[in-house]
């Protein structure tokens, strides 16, 4: 059974290896060294208009890695108790979105992309796409845990 009862402190920054030299930079992204799971799937998000939002969603099992690769915006994460916000603007910082988090994009620069790295395939019963459900998951996986 998957341990979702994360809060938003169990969510780090993860700082990628930047390799430069007098041609460019390179960031290498590796399953289960860099990213600390086997990444199953990946796709970005880009040509958000502006004052849009993404995401308002949470998943029971899902890990997840997000990275700004070009321009900035927010994630911010919500444990059902507590929220942080996290401004992504660097291509070699991810931040590593647990199992039973809330979250949503938002603030997207001007052609941002934003990178997702995830732990499993698409499967639409691991989504919580409302937050009163949400908050009920989280509220029943608390009482478990007692």
């Amino acid at each position: 059974m998957v341990n979702n009862s994360n809060t938003v402190f169990d969510c780090p920054i993860i700082h990628f290896p930047k390799i430069q030299n007098r041609s460019g930079t390179i960031t290498p992204i590796q399953n289960e060294l860099e990213v600390p799971f086997a990444i199953q799937r990946v796709y970005y998000l880009y040509d958000v208009p502006g004052g849009e939002s993404r995401g308002a969603h949470a998943h029971r099992e899902l890990e997840q890695v997000i990275v700004a690769v070009s321009g900035s915006f927010d994630v911010t994460i919500d444990d059902g108790r507590n929220k942080k916000t996290v401004s992504l603007n660097r291509p070699y910082f991810g931040l590593h979105l647990k199992p039973g988090m809330w979250r949503e994009l938002s603030n997207f620069s001007s052609g941002a992309i934003c990178l997702v790295l995830a732990s499993m395939l698409y499967k639409e019963s691991d989504y919580i796409r409302d937050y009163e459900e949400f908050k009920i998951f989280k509220s029943d996986l608390i009482q478990r845990f007692l």
